[in-house]
């Protein structure tokens, strides 16, 4: 069948549209029959994604970053006729700038390797995390996470992952922080937040390790949350959420990580919310979020 590859030409700072060429050669050396469009404006991959799927390409391949996968994702599941589903087949071709789920999946970041897994074709079924109406395949968040997100995205004189690391020191300088109720299926918290971070990966931001033990495959949704008061307590965690496992963040007193099937957050005071990297609100107060576990079809080695 004929493969349909989005392409999101701004996917780190408008280098995946100059990358273009080099995963074109890879996929017609890896001998994928494919078509492309290229998004336009934001959110045009969400309709790019649907209509991709209700015309019967496949796989369906996102050509770009974390948040260019998750407006695939939620084109593939407006098109479905049902939650019960499953979407794809679906590919990556890493363009973006963390590439945060390809890593979490194990995913090769070479291009001519990435066409080979997706010419294989072999599929497994991963599980979708939802919030408020958006499917997010890596993660989600409230507080400071998109907080630092929305720092990140006025920063325009400093490219990779030492732009994420600057959003994140002026991010904890501002200190934003929050009270909020938290209930999940078997538990209830009540009080201050610095965060709340939703993973079905592990992974974000590069170098970010917010929920160190999210495993996309368990049909849980792993959640983090916690609270500092100073500046200077939340630097000293800084560096501890850049381990993936042992001495990680979520050890250190005042702060929980949990696995759940749903989530129920409600903060006193609007906070900025994301799904995927992309903020989905500057100022919100309730999120519920939900698993669909082994919903997508995701093409891996």
């Amino acid at each position: 069948m004929t493969a349909k590859v989005i392409l999101n030409p701004y996917s780190n700072r408008w280098n995946a549209k100059t990358r273009w060429p080099e995963a074109e050669a890879a996929l017609k050396a890896a001998g994928v029959d494919f078509e492309l469009v290229v998004s336009e404006r934001p959110r045009h991959i969400i309709d790019l994604a649907e209509q991709a799927a209700r015309e019967g390409f496949s796989p369906i391949i996102a050509a770009g970053g974390d948040g260019t996968i998750g407006e695939v994702v939620n084109g593939l599941a407006h098109a479905a006729k049902s939650e019960k589903d499953l979407l794809g087949p679906f590919g990556i071709l890493p363009l973006g700038s963390a590439n945060d789920l390809v890593d979490n999946l194990g995913l090769p970041t070479d291009l001519a390797k990435a066409a080979q897994v997706i010419a294989a074709g072999k599929a497994r079924l991963m599980d979708l995390g939802y919030v408020n109406g958006f499917y997010f395949a890596n993660n989600s968040a409230i507080g400071l996470e998109p907080y630092i997100t929305l720092v990140q995205q006025r920063i325009t004189w400093i490219k990779g992952m030492i732009r994420y690391l600057v959003a994140a020191v002026r991010g904890i300088m501002d200190n934003p922080q929050w009270k909020a109720k938290i209930e999940w299926d078997d538990g209830v918290y009540e009080g201050p937040v610095l965060l709340v971070t939703v993973g079905n990966g592990p992974r974000t931001g590069g170098v970010f390790y917010m929920a160190p033990h999210a495993d996309p495959f368990d049909g849980k949704l792993t959640f983090v949350y916690g609270y500092r008061k100073t500046r200077l307590q939340i630097f000293k965690l800084l560096p501890l959420t850049m381990k993936p496992g042992e001495g990680s963040y979520v050890e250190k007193e005042g702060m929980w990580e949990r696995q759940a099937t749903w989530v129920k957050i409600h903060i006193e005071g609007p906070a900025p919310a994301h799904a995927d990297g992309e903020i989905f609100s500057a100022g919100i107060q309730d999120l519920e979020y939900r698993i669909f576990p082994g919903r997508l079809q995701i093409l891996l080695p």
